[in-house]
């Protein structure tokens, strides 16, 4: 058994597992879910509101914080936990991501990517060097490899060349890791779109490696749902049972549980912050909740129908504000684009977020799930 992560329970009814992560800045239970927090923040929370809602880790990203305001700034401040006054666990994206969300404006090559920055137009080389080294300075938790996300759809040959790319990068990932003599963990990543072939051959040689857990990419860029949980359902079970297994981007609530049954234990997504933004609401239809049947709704807040609803915004919350205020209140604020909307969306989407996984947590517990 891995000294940093204990499987707890194993559920009788699916794969889905419950287990404890060991970091240096505390202790995660899974399965876990992560709020995004892409440059030092969680939009329009502060870090005080993330404990309240009783988050366990963040994910910060290494290439907009190297852009903004710069590893050597945050590392002048102490580390990136210092910096932003989180003391609980952080997870970083090596930068991996921007490879396919970027794809204007950068080049790849075998050394790394070069970026042109959206800020001032600066040229940015990031390699597998490069990209473990700052998430070092960071003083990450979990320090991501670099990796080749590609589209969906694209070629076989495609596919298999970012494959490649990808085992190379990590083998170099790997190679400069352990010369820092670093207690943060280390994740490699598995790519290979929807061939099973390559998928297979990605989680082959990243699993060799040996790294302290291992995470699955590229399953969160458009792909249709049936083939995501196909990918899920060969690739996940083969994936060492004493690590931890991170689908990285995912997803929509049903889409955790889904890859929760099929035995993954990580996720982030911007989906609950980014609704938020736009007036989307995620509200528990019932407080006893049956995941064998709708449990949840989406609500747009800026409805007319929400006009003379006075009922609380979540009457179910520990966060006192959604408790007081009303929904005919929020829509209000949202109309006059008062901020204070954004903020009151987003700790009812996120507190949603993280409380699906305490309930999830506890019916793996029961055998439930």
């Amino acid at each position: 058994m891995s000294r940093y992560f204990r499987l707890l329970k194993k559920s009788k009814r699916s794969s889905a597992r419950r287990g404890i992560l060991y970091l240096k800045h505390g202790v995660v239970k899974t399965p876990l879910f992560m709020p995004i927090a892409t440059l030092g923040v969680v939009k329009t929370l502060s870090f005080d509101d993330l404990k309240l809602l009783d988050a366990q880790m963040i994910l910060a990203n290494t290439y907009h914080l190297m852009i903004r305001p710069g590893i050597n700034l945050i590392e002048k401040a102490g580390d990136l936990s210092k910096f932003i006054h989180w003391d609980r666990p952080i997870l970083t994206d090596s930068g991996g991501f921007q490879v396919f969300s970027l794809a204007k404006i950068r080049k790849i090559s075998n050394q790394g990517v070069r970026f042109s920055s959206v800020i001032d137009g600066k040229t940015y080389l990031l390699t597998p060097e490069k990209a473990i080294k700052n998430q070092d300075k960071l003083n990450s938790d979990i320090i991501m490899v670099l990796d080749e996300c590609v589209k969906f759809p694209s070629s076989y040959q495609k596919v298999k060349e970012a494959v490649e790319r990808t085992t190379r990068w990590a083998k170099r990932c790997l190679k400069v890791f352990q010369s820092l003599n670093s207690s943060s963990l280390l994740f490699g990543i598995i790519q290979g779109g929807l061939y099973k072939s390559l998928r297979e051959k990605s989680r082959e040689e990243i699993v060799r490696l040996n790294f302290d857990g291992y995470a699955i990419g590229g399953l969160a860029v458009g792909e249709p749902e049936k083939e995501r949980k196909k990918v899920l359902d060969y690739l996940v079970k083969e994936l060492p049972e004493d690590k931890p297994r991170y689908l990285m981007g995912l997803g929509k609530p049903e889409q955790i549980l889904q890859a929760i049954r099929q035995g993954v234990d990580m996720f982030d997504c911007v989906i609950p912050t980014r609704e938020a933004r736009h007036g989307r609401l995620y509200q528990f239809i019932s407080n006893k909740i049956n995941f064998n049947k709708d449990f949840y709704q989406t609500i747009n807040i800026q409805n007319e129908k929400y006009k003379k609803d006075f009922s609380p915004i979540n009457p179910f919350s520990k966060i006192e504000i959604l408790k007081k205020y009303s929904k005919a209140y929020l829509r209000h604020l949202f109309l006059i684009k008062e901020p204070l909307s954004l903020r009151l969306a987003t700790l009812n989407n996120l507190e949603f977020y993280l409380d699906l996984m305490k309930i999830i947590r506890k019916m793996i517990n029961k055998d439930k799930l």
